[in-house]
């Protein structure tokens, strides 16, 4: 068991969460803002000082690391590096669209749903019917891996007999192509959290599976393209 500490930016959801033993201390979270480069230190010091937990009290900090937003992702990997190096400390990656299936997974089984016979399929928006999605069984196994996904109404159609369980701020958007299937779910209001992020992160601290605070660097899934500024004049 350990004191972890989790930030979750892949999106624009910005969130810290202090947990110890799997149990959450203290939380700070925005959502839409966008305003991660502000509002994530401030996060982090304000959850110790609620906690009453130091900096250097922390056994590993822990990151979601795509695929999702670059902006994003760069901050919070780079935040959680930095106090990893400063306090001389374990990092902790963790698989964005694994740490939103976690979540469904603990819905599904507070609803009673036959968890052996459930497929977790999490999406991310990623524009028009694309999405950043991969496919989970109830173990949280990957049964098929991360990828941009072009959603259509065949989609994920070859596990059959299975209930396809999909949510994410870009599964609203398939809503119109499932709805005359009878084995998809939608769970509406699952969003991305540290809290998630910290749970799986206490089982890899366990295993002390940790990352290389040097060499390991975000999931992007699609490189990044800057887009040209529109300054009157330039061009």
């Amino acid at each position: 068991m350990a004191l972890i500490l989790g930030i979750e930016t892949a999106t624009s959801i910005c969130s810290v969460v202090l947990a110890r033993d799997g149990k959450q201390l203290a939380m700070r979270e925005s959502v839409g803002a966008r305003d991660h480069s502000s509002s994530l230190t401030t996060y982090i010091a304000e959850v110790f000082a609620e906690s009453g937990f130091a900096y250097n009290q922390v056994d590993a900090f822990a990151v979601s690391m795509g695929p999702g937003s670059y902006t994003g992702l760069r901050i919070g990997v780079s935040s959680a590096k930095g106090l990893c190096y400063a306090l001389d400390k374990p990092f902790i990656a963790v698989d964005t669209l694994k740490s939103l299936a976690w979540q469904a997974l603990q819905i599904c089984t507070g609803q009673g749903k036959n968890i052996e016979n459930i497929l977790l399929v999490p999406m991310l928006d990623a524009r028009r019917m694309e999405v950043y999605t991969a496919v989970f069984d109830n173990n949280l196994m990957v049964i098929e891996p991360i990828n941009a996904h072009v959603v259509t109404g065949n989609s994920f159609e070859s596990f059959s007999g299975k209930e396809i369980i999909y949510f994410g701020d870009g599964a609203s958007k398939c809503n119109s192509l499932f709805e005359m299937k009878d084995n998809y779910t939608f769970l509406d209001n699952i969003n991305l959290s540290a809290v998630a992020i910290c749970m799986l992160a206490e089982k890899e601290f366990a295993n002390n599976n940790f990352a290389d605070v040097a060499y390991c660097e975000p999931f992007y899934l699609k490189d990044f393209i800057a887009g040209k500024p529109r300054v009157k004049g330039l061009y």
